[in-house]
């Protein structure tokens, strides 16, 4: 794997002139590549092809990516269960899209403010204790929510109740916001660059597996003995990763002085600014992330009111979806490290032509078929848009970066709040699919006229 910017950071480094920022890929991540493929199969001379030696789980090599892979599969089996459950569990307590809206909002702006902290945090303490705490945490809120199913003190009969979700989804996205940057830099930390993108794919190849599982999962178990078993079953999930955290050796931190955390966010800012690919990157997946993302906090409108299939109906198109995610996240695990901008902005467009066909489908099966490509481009731009940061970031500046990369999500939920209140008046699939049809437009504006996304490795 090699981009132009290395045999500049080279050079720099061999004569110690290298400036920060001077370039998109950082001085040390150019040091870092010339031993890190050592031994792993890279495609030497002779080699034949064939799937014992296919880069696909390479990364699994790695006992310390091991332990970390299993902690990730117990938090997103977690955070699975719990955007199925809790948005089904509103819906349920008020019918109301604008409430769905609520929910994610009550999520978004703690998730989003916190974030930027988070990110400073990751670049400055030891990750492994961020994320300690942090599913710790996430198992006492999980915890609450059950134990408030099973006194009755929140039920169907006591609609009014829904209040204790929106406060649980304050805490959780403040956990989120606090923890999530360190999870997403510590990848790099663990494996390094000549793998990276092996182990993001990985990464949500299985995230993609629990979107199959957990909601399938959580809807079979709602089905049948109610909402509380989902939430004591979370509390497990991130108690089990909070253990596997445990067991994890410390991963390299950078410290960053005694500036100060908003000096430091600032420090972080700027770097953004002067950087071009950064800046891209993010803004594309800002705009891809914010037009798309609204379908999946709605869903339940569309299984309930759209295609009548009800909770475990729903918990089958997120299962479908997840397919599709899974198969796009292998794919990408076995590719080389060639034309990552150009694949990035396809699985956008991918995205935004398969999401108009779903908003406007009343067909069921129709809706199941389209829902797969949904899922394929949903993961290429998160994991393209993941590799592609980590892998032109500067290290001292990996948290933070990141940080604004989850801080998006965060912002994703101030579109659904809009997209339901629209839906409130011009109805749902028009309010989702009118997102999805801005986002077709904007996708193929960005491939037109920046070929600089188009010519990243």
């Amino acid at each position: 794997m090699t981009r132009p910017e290395d045999n500049e950071v080279g050079d720099r480094a061999a004569t110690s002139t290298a400036e920060p920022g001077a370039n998109g890929g950082g001085r040390q991540n150019g040091g870092r590549m010339g031993g890190a493929g050592v031994g792993m199969g890279g495609g030497g001379g002779g080699t034949p092809i064939s799937l014992r030696n296919l880069r696909t789980f390479t990364s699994f090599k790695n006992p310390v990516f091991r332990l970390y892979y299993a902690a990730m599969l117990g938090q997103m089996a977690a955070m699975n269960m719990q955007m199925f459950a809790r948005s089904f569990l509103v819906f349920t307590l008020t019918g109301s899209y604008t409430s769905l809206g609520t929910m994610a909002l009550a999520n978004a702006a703690p998730m989003m403010f916190f974030s930027l902290f988070g990110g400073v945090i990751a670049d400055r303490v030891q990750k492994k204790y961020v994320l300690l705490v942090g599913q710790s945490a996430s198992a006492l809120v999980s915890l609450g929510i059950a134990v408030s199913l099973t006194t009755g003190f929140m039920s169907v009969e006591n609609a009014s109740s829904w209040w204790i979700l929106v406060v649980a989804s304050l805490a959780q996205g403040t956990i989120m916001g606090l923890m999530m940057p360190s999870r997403q830099a510590m990848i790099f930390d663990i494996v390094g660059v000549d793998e990276l993108m092996n182990a993001v794919a990985l990464n949500t190849f299985g995230m993609n597996i629990l979107r199959i599982m957990a909601p399938a999962l959580a809807g079979i178990l709602v089905d049948s003995w109610g909402y509380a078993p989902v939430y004591y079953a979370m509390t497990g999930m991130y108690m089990i990763a909070a253990f596997l955290i445990w067991l994890m050796p410390h991963t390299g931190t950078i410290s960053l002085g005694g500036k100060g955390a908003l000096a430091d966010i600032m420090d972080g800012l700027r770097y953004v600014k002067r950087e071009p690919i950064i800046r891209l990157v993010l803004l594309i997946s800002l705009v891809v992330v914010l037009l798309s993302m609204p379908y999946m906090m709605l869903l339940p409108g569309f299984a309930i009111d759209i295609l009548d299939i009800g909770e475990r109906g729903g918990g089958l198109l997120m299962m479908i979806s997840g397919v599709g995610a899974m198969v796009g996240s292998l794919t990408l695990a076995s590719l080389p490290d060639k034309k990552r901008g150009l694949i990035l902005m396809g699985g956008s467009l991918l995205l935004a032509v398969s999401l108009v066909g779903f908003s406007f489908s009343s067909t069921v099966m129709i809706s199941f078929g389209v829902i797969f490509f949904v899922g394929i481009g949903q993961t290429v731009r998160m994991t393209l848009s993941n590799t592609l940061l980590q892998y032109y970031v500067e290290d001292e500046y990996r948290g933070r970066v990141m940080s604004l990369l989850f801080m998006e999500f965060g912002m994703t939920s101030f579109a659904v709040f809009g997209a339901g209140v629209i839906a409130e008046v011009i109805g749902l699939q028009w309010s989702v699919g009118g997102l999805a049809i801005m986002l077709v437009v904007a996708t193929i504006g960005v491939m037109v006229f920046s070929p600089r996304i188009r010519k990243l490795d």
